[in-house]
């Protein structure tokens, strides 16, 4: 008779459980909103794209192990049964170490998600999270100070060009660049998600774009390889500050105190969003343009 199955592979096949990537989450929410139900956040209990699987596996896998090792637990059940508490004690000791209150939220939603619970921990209170606490791409004249620029001139300039994400500019084809005279544009076979979308490239960097892709295949990745250390997210926000300015000719919100109405182009901010991936105009204001 074989092995009982462990802890690690019971979470394993429930993760492969709650994958619903041939559905999309909108038709979840229109339905739910159809019901008359409200709600500040949605989640239908499943992982819709692949990139919420690996983030979410990789923080419940930590959590497990440290079940395991702290108290002693070996079989999922043992965890279920105790997951309220596991939880709350477990955040607890992450909140007093220090980590950032958005780390501790995205840990109780993957926990909430892989116990089809949504008031897990609900009387642990996280710390708020305000704009002034983020501190990603901000705060440094080099992001990229453990990168050789000269060795990577194209492709940094390609990410000041176009704002993809990591995974985004690993993908890339020649065949996704698409020059139709006025505009040049990347395609994002998968995005956020798994959606696919058209990126502009900034103008007056067109040509920059179309240079790398001289005379190569069109099944060919651009980039065949990118630097481990490479900070992505301080290029999508460059990106994203001058194609804001671009399309509004207005200069950058204020970067603290409150927004006086009439200062934002909302319209020129949700170009941006949709261009960077996201179509939220909260996203694209609290982490990229102030």
């Amino acid at each position: 008779m074989g092995k009982r199955p462990g802890l690690i592979y019971e979470a394993i096949q429930r993760l492969n459980q709650l994958m619903a990537p041939g559905e999309k989450r909108s038709e979840a929410k229109a339905q739910a909103r159809a019901r008359g139900e409200t709600f500040w956040s949605f989640s239908d209990g499943k992982m819709h794209s692949y990139q919420t699987r690996e983030t979410y596996q990789a923080l419940i896998m930590r959590f497990l192990h440290w079940c395991r090792d702290v108290h002693g637990l070996k079989r999922l059940a043992e965890v279920d049964a105790r997951a309220d508490e596991l939880v709350t004690s477990y955040l607890s000791e992450r909140k007093a170490q220090g980590y950032s209150p958005w780390t501790l939220t995205t840990e109780r939603s993957a926990f909430r998600l892989f116990f089809g619970s949504g008031t897990l921990a609900k009387q642990l209170e996280l710390p708020p999270r305000h704009r002034e606490a983020i501190h990603r791409s901000r705060h440094s004249n080099n992001p990229n100070r453990h990168v050789q620029p000269h060795h990577w001139e194209s492709l940094l300039a390609f990410l000041d060009a176009t704002g993809l994400r990591r995974s985004e500019v690993r993908d890339v084809l020649v065949r996704d660049v698409l020059d139709d005279e006025e505009q040049v544009y990347i395609r994002v076979r998968r995005g956020k998600g798994g959606k696919e979308r058209w990126v502009p490239v900034l103008p007056g960097r067109e040509k920059h774009v179309l240079q790398i892709i001289k005379g190569r295949t069109p099944g060919e990745h651009i980039f065949a390889k990118l630097p481990k250390h490479l900070n992505i997210h301080a290029h999508r926000r460059r990106y994203a500050q001058a194609y804001y300015q671009h399309l509004s000719g207005r200069p950058l919100p204020p970067a603290s105190g409150r927004l006086p109405q009439g200062v934002v182009d909302h319209d020129a901010v949700l170009a941006v969003s949709r261009a960077l991936g996201h179509n939220r105009e909260d996203v694209v204001l609290t982490y990229y343009l102030r």
